[in-house]
């Protein structure tokens, strides 16, 4: 190794000590960067381990999501298509589906119900229906099937294309929604 020179010309082996030893300091920089990084790993790994446990939950065709569900159902309504939105009554666009909501339940009474899940306040409630991100709108068949999921704000009118596309009419001057 070349030894370097200092301002008065002599060489100096102090120049090569100190650039081939590692101080104090970057052992202790080096060990935390490390010790951060094992724990993303490690804080990823149970993430992916806890998700894996809940999609092995639904692997059959998510019969325990829909079986659940449906077990949910006011009393009174079997046969009726039914909207539920997991939410919370704080979240920005959660109180944005709000009026949406009470506008459908009110239009469409007897025809689809429409039901609000504020998983905030009770968070054990909306346990079954296996919602990552709010709000989270499900759509049920008449037989209790889950026929789409939406997350996020979802007007009106896109919600009445839903159902449309599934084979509901819910027009308001056609009192009867067609089959599904």
């Amino acid at each position: 190794m070349a030894r370097r020179r200092n301002r008065s010309g002599h060489s100096s082996s102090h120049a090569r000590s100190t650039s081939s030893a590692a101080s104090p300091v970057s052992r202790v920089s080096w060990l935390w960067r490390a010790a951060v990084v094992l724990a993303v790993v490690a804080a990823v790994a149970v993430i992916m381990a806890r998700k894996q446990g809940r999609d092995a939950a639904t692997d059959s065709g998510n019969a325990p999501a829909v079986t659940l569900a449906a077990s949910h159902a006011a009393p009174g309504t079997p046969g009726i298509p039914r909207l539920v939105d997991v939410g919370a009554d704080r979240c920005i666009p959660c109180k944005a589906m709000a009026p949406i909501l009470a506008e459908l339940r009110t239009e469409y009474a007897g025809r689809m119900q429409v039901d609000f899940i504020d998983v905030w306040k009770d968070p054990d409630a909306g346990e079954p229906y296996h919602v990552y991100s709010i709000p989270t709108q499900i759509f049920y068949g008449r037989d209790g099937r889950e026929l789409e999921r939406h997350s996020g704000f979802i007007s009106k009118a896109d919600i009445l294309a839903t159902w449309e596309r599934h084979g509901y009419d819910f027009n308001p001057s056609d009192a009867s929604a067609s089959q599904n």
